[in-house]
């Protein structure tokens, strides 16, 4: 794979988003579902683009809008995906901290949740290793196919990306 970037997803790619997430993962959406995200938190949504501009990877990305007396504004991750010929170039953990960043900078996220399943080995690696997210609670039976998620956050607090891994794109 050639040339890929990292921008802020636009409503025109929510059909290209759609067609990946079928593609990468069993956790599928209506269309309705990825243009709420799109419409309500503009800028927190991001696409990996090839070359061609295709969309060969996406960080679904909201603010949780439920929240209760006393909760801080935080951003919750929906779903990511990147192609399969596209994996191991570190385009997920871009994807995700261009996410992080957007919660900071446009909506004033004090931190970011997320759920994955206990089985994926690889995605919690990344989320755990990589970006420096910690298991909160293990939610049982989340998924439909009835497995266990583990619910983990990652809190903004003096957790400011350095400069180096943000000038790499």
């Amino acid at each position: 794979p050639t040339m890929v970037s990292i921008r802020p997803a636009e409503i025109e790619d929510m059909l290209q988003i759609q067609q990946c997430n079928l593609h990468c993962l069993p956790e599928n959406y209506q269309m309705k579902y990825f243009l709420y995200h799109g419409l309500s938190w503009p800028g927190i949504t991001h696409v990996a683009e090839d070359h061609k501009g295709r969309v060969v990877g996406y960080v679904l990305a909201k603010m949780e809008d439920d929240l209760k007396e006393g909760d801080v504004p935080h951003g919750h991750i929906t779903s990511l995906a990147v192609q399969r010929s596209y994996r191991r170039l570190g385009l997920a953990q871009k994807l995700m901290l261009a996410a992080e960043v957007a919660m900071k900078q446009l909506y004033a996220a004090e931190y970011v949740s997320l759920h994955v399943r206990e089985t994926n080995r690889a995605a919690f690696t990344l989320y755990n290793r990589a970006l420096k997210f910690e298991i909160s609670e293990v939610e049982k039976k989340y998924y439909a196919d009835g497995e266990d998620a583990y619910a983990m956050r990652k809190d903004f607090v003096d957790a400011a990306v350095p400069k180096a891994t943000l000038s790499q794109s």
